[in-house]
């Protein structure tokens, strides 16, 4: 719940003021036991729900997270989420409604009765190597409201698979699009080409030998000669995801025709 929602609340008389005054103190800072310092105003300011990264924290301290986060507000992602880190958290928040995305790795705590949905946002995968990555992706932009459409195993190693997706993509109206590729990294640039819509590139650390822990690909996609398009750090589906939401939120919030045609 974010300072409108209070707000909103306490004006229509379903929170009282006491109950509207404990809420918004806690817009601030807040020490979960001894391991985390949680910032409560950070997605009323971004317009990002929390993501809490799993993978370097034990089951125990995402659950204590998840379970202090979840108790003022609707919506937060777990990313590098294991099957325990599943567990503890469904454990934490019994009745809420807990979903897990096992290619993406990513944990969905969601309270929402419905979602409207503000924007569109089109997730595209080199190769099948890549989809946990791109799944990553479209779960925060998903999560954040946006209708998400997908095109996988569409790499530049048979160039010719991308078109259709892509066609079908821009006719809909998709506000920006995520683009991850592994190996040499160059279908955000073949798809930057082809569009006008927003590209974000995504690295991963998909490869041999030289380069295959994402360098090579990154370094590609920093150097390309397509303007338009962005590229953020290697594997990282979250930041990706989160940007395009950001973008097709504020294409919908402007009013933005729906399609392209």
């Amino acid at each position: 719940m974010n300072i409108r929602d209070v707000l909103e609340r306490y004006r229509s008389g379903e929170m009282s003021e006491a109950e509207a005054e404990r809420l918004l103190r806690l817009d601030f800072l807040e020490c979960i036991s001894t391991h985390t310092v949680f910032d409560h105003g950070r997605e009323a300011r971004r317009g990002i729900p929390e993501v809490v990264f799993g993978e370097t924290k034990s089951p125990e301290v995402v659950a204590d997270i998840v379970s202090r986060v979840m108790s003022d507000r609707e919506v937060l992602l777990v990313s590098r989420a294991s099957e325990a880190h599943l567990e503890a958290v469904r454990k934490a928040v019994r009745g809420t409604k807990v979903t897990y995305n096992e290619k993406a790795r990513m944990i969905l705590v969601d309270k929402r009765r419905r979602r409207a949905r503000r924007g569109k946002v089109g997730v595209m995968a080199a190769g099948s190597s890549d989809i946990g990555v791109a799944e990553e992706a479209r779960c925060v932009a998903e999560a954040m409201g946006c209708e998400v459409l997908v095109a996988y195993d569409v790499g530049v190693a048979a160039l010719h698979r991308i078109l259709d997706p892509l066609m079908r993509m821009v006719d809909e109206g998709v506000d920006a699009l995520v683009v991850v590729a592994g190996m040499e990294g160059a279908l955000p640039t073949v798809v930057s080409g082809l569009t006008d819509v927003p590209v974000i590139g995504v690295p991963t650390s998909v490869g041999y030998g030289y380069g295959a822990k994402g360098e090579a690909a990154l370094m590609g996609m920093l150097q390309s000669c397509s303007p338009g398009l962005a590229v953020v750090n290697i594997d990282n589906g979250v930041g990706a995801g989160a940007m395009a939401a950001l973008i097709a939120r504020r294409c919908h919030d402007n009013g933005r025709p729906a399609g392209r045609k």
